[in-house]
């Protein structure tokens, strides 16, 4: 893995169940590789309930809870896919918010598969290029989105893939983009 994100620090951000587990693991462990400190971000303290598709997989236990943080105290977001995860957190006002703030702030996001479900809910996407599982395309393109079908996409600090196939390249430019450090594009859909 190329990159060096030595000192940084990487928010995951995930609802209390329904993440698909190799969109958390896979991510986590390119960031650590990559030399950056991740933390397991959400809606509740405790643990998480990760799957592997429908299936339940692994717990993880939660280091923050979303009320407790801020975008200031990290250097780049990862929102995991799974279709209950996003979907959960895009009812909750504060990790919407948090997301948001993300862009606002200039600071690199990946999504994966659903996770950006999530993106549309923070009204991110307006007038970005980026993919996702093929089936949230038209909630994508009514959000005001461009969307394609490619293995990653990378528009200003926002990267996104479109299933776990596509992690070897997601995580490549998740590592590339989080230690590029701010885009100042990314503000743009803020």
């Amino acid at each position: 893995m190329s990159g060096d994100l030595t000192g940084r620090k990487v928010a995951f951000l995930v609802a209390a169940e329904g993440i698909e587990q190799v969109e958390l693991t896979e991510p986590w462990k390119a960031v650590t590789d990559a030399g950056a400190t991740p933390e397991l971000v959400s809606v509740q303290s405790g643990q998480v309930q990760a799957f592997h598709h429908l299936d339940k997989a692994d717990r993880f236990d939660v280091d923050r809870v979303v009320d407790d943080v801020s975008v200031d105290d990290y250097d780049g977001l990862v929102l995991p896919g799974g279709v209950a995860n996003p979907d959960a957190l895009r009812q909750n006002a504060t990790a919407v918010r948090l997301v948001h703030d993300f862009f606002g702030h200039q600071r690199p996001v990946a999504a994966i598969c659903h996770a950006p479900w999530t993106l549309v809910e923070a009204d991110v996407v307006r007038g970005r290029t980026l993919t996702s599982y093929p089936s949230l395309a038209t909630d994508l393109r009514n959000a005001g989105a461009t969307w394609v079908d490619k293995e990653v996409v990378v528009d200003s600090g926002l990267v996104t893939s479109r299933n776990p196939n596509d992690l070897p390249a997601f995580n490549r430019k998740m590592v590339e983009e989080i230690g590029e450090g701010a885009h100042r594009a990314q503000a743009r859909s803020a």
